[in-house]
């Protein structure tokens, strides 16, 4: 049986997939796994926009296409590098056998009077929907499938919500691209002794 420490150290975040599809019980059970897991106040801010059809991932990745090459063109970049942008978000968002949108709502959150603390709560929802994210990258490595979080959204959340038809409540965090793996990667880490200070 492989320990949960051979899965965290094993998990690579996968961006080309094999064509098949990933089967609906499975991606359930990925989200079940993401619901367990911690949440501040135990509100469960966390809320999955599941997209398998193949004309609604083009209809995202050509939607996200057009405000990406927008920003590039705003930022002053060559034309070839805002295609080759835009190519590469197109291809990873419109092959991939499978996405989850993991978004975040504040509909249970408390509610402050006072800048400070209703940005604290903003930043604990936040915290809250990236450990159930963390659990799905967990649960499909060890379903034997590949995955890598996006953070586009968090550029252009008006565009994910419209093109997926989100609730107005829902403020898309990352998109969860899935399937089973058509590449091996290897990864690094710096020395835990880097990053610690023991007091």
């Amino acid at each position: 049986m492989v320990s949960l420490q051979e899965i965290i150290r094993c998990r690579r975040s996968i961006r080309r997939y094999r064509p098949d599809p990933v089967p609906l019980e499975i991606i359930h059970a990925l989200l079940e796994a993401a619901v367990w897991s911690p949440s501040a106040h135990n509100r469960q801010p966390w809320r999955f926009a599941v997209v398998t059809s193949p004309a609604m991932k083009q209809a995202l990745a050509v939607a996200m296409g057009a405000r990406l090459r927008q920003d590039l063109q705003a930022d002053g970049m060559p034309e070839a590098v805002i295609e080759a942008d835009a190519a590469r978000s197109y291809e990873r968002i419109s092959s991939a056998p499978a996405l989850v949108a993991l978004c975040l709502t504040m509909a249970d959150m408390d509610v402050y009077p006072d800048e400070r603390r209703s940005r604290n709560e903003y930043l604990m929802a936040v915290q809250s929907v990236a450990m159930a994210g963390q659990n799905l990258l967990l649960a499909a490595h060890d379903a034997g499938l590949g995955a890598c979080w996006l953070c586009a959204p968090l550029f252009v959340p008006d565009v994910v919500r419209a093109a997926l038809a989100l609730p107005d409540d829902w403020q898309p965090q990352a998109l969860i691209t899935l399937g089973y793996p058509a590449e091996t990667r290897e990864k690094t880490r710096r020395a835990v002794e880097e990053m610690v200070v023991w007091r």
